[in-house]
């Protein structure tokens, strides 16, 4: 039995939740025999609460008899974040209407960038993320921001972990990424040249509420329009205010509901 030694002592709502993890990175359907390995479960155990999930609508079976996950499960998914993400859009919108680049809403969930929101362009350029994905918080201009303006503890938390690599043009080094949200705090924008993904570079802007930083709003380009980003600074400024002033009346809990997770702990030093 696949991962069978995980097994001992997890709560059903553990299983259950070990099950739905392993969708959270791929796309793809999955055998119960590699959900069975993927969450660390005998494949008795996985064929029965995968079952259960089909029957209610979170999972759901194809005609190869393969998993995927279920719509009720999206249609849940939809709520958390739900009021900032509609009271937002429009402005996404318009942000991409006057830039003609793809334009994203991020929040900071834990560690990560969360991608709330998000209007693709025509051109063709490589993507990096998706609305509901997370990618690394130094790596993204969006991501950036958020960490710039993030209370201390925070920041320094965050560069005391060790810090992934997506390319070669990725900033890891604590001491000057420090320097570099520092400066992103004094000019008020970050950017990224390529540190995502080859051939991408971002540029964003901070949202505040109630004096802090509530999500970030940014843009994504080719590699090409790199050294013309910076034009872009006032409409991203001026969408960034008007999300604000639509926002303001909202509690920042309400807002952004349960999409927030307190910064993980880093992993301890060996």
């Amino acid at each position: 039995m696949s991962g069978g030694n995980k097994d001992t002592g997890r709560s059903v709502t553990s299983k259950v939740l070990g099950i739905l993890e392993v969708f959270e990175t791929s796309r793809r359907s999955m055998s119960l025999t590699e959900i069975s390995t993927r969450s660390g479960l005998p494949l008795s155990t996985t064929h029965r609460l995968v079952g259960e999930l089909v029957d209610w609508g979170f999972l759901s079976r194809g005609p190869n008899g393969r998993i995927q996950l279920g719509l009720r499960l999206w249609a849940i998914a939809q709520n958390a974040g739900r009021q900032l993400r509609e009271t937002a859009r429009p402005f996404v919108q318009d942000l991409f209407s006057l830039t003609g680049e793809t334009s994203q809403l991020v929040v900071r969930d834990g560690a990560s960038a969360l991608y709330i929101d998000r209007v693709y362009g025509s051109k063709r350029i490589p993507r990096a993320s998706r609305v509901g994905g997370r990618l690394p918080l130094h790596a993204t201009a969006c991501g950036k921001v958020l960490l710039a303006f993030e209370e201390d503890w925070v920041r320094l938390g965050y560069l005391q972990r060790t810090l992934g690599q997506p390319t070669m043009h990725t900033h890891v080094n604590p001491e000057r990424l420090a320097i570099e949200l520092s400066e992103v705090r004094s000019q008020g924008y970050a950017t990224t040249f390529e540190e995502m993904r080859l051939g991408l570079c971002s540029i964003a802007v901070p949202v505040f509420h109630s004096g802090k930083i509530g999500c970030s709003i940014g843009l994504v380009v080719s590699a090409e329009q790199a050294s013309s980003m910076n034009r872009h600074l006032p409409v991203l400024n001026g969408i960034s205010a008007q999300i604000q002033r639509a926002t303001a009346h909202i509690p920042l809990e309400t807002l952004l509901g349960s999409i927030i997770d307190p910064l993980p702990p880093a992993p301890p030093e060996h």
